[in-house]
């Protein structure tokens, strides 16, 4: 009964991850965006599991990387209490330990997400639900998302912007970049990213699929294949009607990461594919040989053809043609000119609070009383964003924008050193993975390297503990990969 209950939650909670600022949560303040849906099936299904756990239902309740984890945790205690003898001044209302609690409150939020991932994947009957449930939820992005981006392009915003205000905190951004059922395009950008698209490319790479249906083996179509290329290119599309720069770099790296490490079969069978057919037999008709270099030759163009199309689809629009047409003769007038200065700047900021006491940081939370006053001056002005947050009737509490800069200014190197060392570990275990003979782990070490690649670099533009982008997937590796390795 308790493992049917805790399969209906986590499913619950698989289908609402791509609600990202949900607006009825009373319990959050105003300024709080993130706000994931999947929290409210989250909360009911730990004590379930907690229950499980105690009649020992859960088989290994405690992965390597658990002991590192924790031992990050004890590190950015010792670093909140420590930085509350640096008595920050208040800001905008908020004192020390008010911030901290609140950065606290995030964290353990995203540790609920990691547990609940790691318990619930303890095998590969575990994954395939888990996987399946997960392209669910993506099914209702892409076609909502499809929605918008046809709206937007015909006029009907203001109908759109009702709808999404409906679930989501804001409605729609004022350009026509679409965000599903995200808080913004960004956010969309991210959960593709760190979410999804490691176990479409993983599937796509290994030649393991997830039947998403009982409707493919009826009528015998070999585990839903067709299936997962057009859920790939479909939210590769999506991707780009995002016009995230952040989200598009972060998903051509981790994918040409993912393709070095896991792709070579794949490559090997395509170049002999493509070889096969410009060798030329004597047996074979001289229009078989045409129609085989042919074939080759058409989807060779039909890739530039469409690889070419997104470059001038992207290069249209200015959010991204910034990056390469703005003044470069000034650091600070280049990011500026190209958005990024909000970003930047505020993760220069933060660095301050680390140079104030490198090895334990100023505590968790509290990096923000150091930014305002540390905000370099070349972007001091002509910066909407941040004359806006630095004027005197503003609210905003300003943060990293930036994991690492984050970890160094909040928990300091000790920290920092421990939440490197829990990637890494699951990095190991994603690359061990690679090199079992059941294609299931081979799909989950492909996935999880697409997922820690696009962490990676993602950190370097999002600093949330809550947002369930960061732990699902990583859950997910840490359960399945201890379970396989007893076996």
């Amino acid at each position: 009964m308790m493992s049917r209950l805790s399969r209906i939650l986590w499913a619950l909670i698989l289908v609402t991850l791509p609600v990202t600022s949900f607006r009825f949560m009373p319990f959050m303040g105003s300024g709080t965006y993130v706000r994931p849906l999947a929290l409210y099936p989250l909360a009911a299904l730990i004590p379930v599991l907690l229950y499980r756990l105690y009649r020992r239902e859960i088989r290994n309740p405690w992965p390597g990387s658990f002991t590192v984890l924790v031992a990050f945790l004890l590190a950015a205690a010792a670093a909140t209490t420590l930085g509350a003898t640096f008595a920050p001044i208040e800001l905008r209302g908020a004192d020390y330990w008010e911030r901290a609690i609140r950065a606290w409150v995030t964290l353990v939020i995203g540790l609920m997400f990691f547990v609940a991932s790691a318990w619930m994947n303890q095998g590969e009957d575990d994954l395939k639900f888990s996987v399946k449930w997960l392209l669910v939820g993506l099914l209702g992005h892409l076609v909502w998302g499809a929605i918008q981006f046809y709206g937007l392009n015909h006029g009907y915003r203001s109908e759109l912007k009702q709808i999404q205000e409906l679930f989501s905190v804001r409605g729609l951004v004022k350009n026509k970049r679409i965000s599903g059922f995200a808080f913004e395009p960004s956010w969309l950008a991210a959960q593709l990213a760190l979410v999804y698209l490691p176990w479409l490319v993983g599937m796509a790479l290994t030649g393991y699929h997830v039947p998403l249906s009982t409707f493919y083996q009826k009528w015998k179509i070999k585990s839903g294949t067709w299936a997962v290329w057009v859920l790939l290119l479909a939210s590769l599309a999506m991707l780009l009607a995002t016009y995230s720069r952040s989200g598009l770099v972060v998903a051509v790296f981790a994918g040409g990461v993912t393709f070095v490490a896991a792709g070579r079969g794949l490559l090997a069978n395509a170049w002999g594919w493509v070889r096969a057919g410009f060798k030329f037999e004597r047996d074979s008709g001289l229009w078989a040989r045409i129609t085989a270099a042919g074939q080759r030759v058409v989807l060779f163009l039909l890739v530039i053809g469409v690889l070419s199309g997104a470059g001038l689809f992207l290069a249209q629009k200015g959010y991204i043609s910034r990056l390469w047409k703005s003044d470069m003769s000034d650091f600070w007038a280049y990011v500026s000119d190209a958005s990024l200065g909000p970003r930047v700047a505020y993760a220069a900021a933060a660095m301050s609070a680390f140079d104030l006491n490198p090895l334990t940081g100023v505590g968790l939370g509290a990096s923000g009383f150091h930014i305002y006053q540390n905000i370099p001056d070349g972007v001091l002005m002509g910066v909407p964003e941040i004359a806006d947050a630095l004027a005197p009737n503003s609210t905003l509490y300003p943060n990293p924008k930036n994991l690492y800069v984050r970890l160094l200014a909040e928990t300091g190197l000790a920290g920092f050193a421990l939440f490197i060392a829990f990637w890494l570990g699951l990095l190991a275990e994603a690359l061990s993975r690679l090199r079992r003979e059941e294609d299931w782990l081979k799909m989950l070490g492909a996935a999880s390297i697409f997922t820690l690649a696009a962490l990676a670099l993602m950190a370097f533009s999002q600093d949330s503990f809550a947002m369930p982008d960061l732990w699902v997937n990583v859950g997910i590796l840490c359960g399945a990969a201890s379970e396989a390795r007893k076996r």
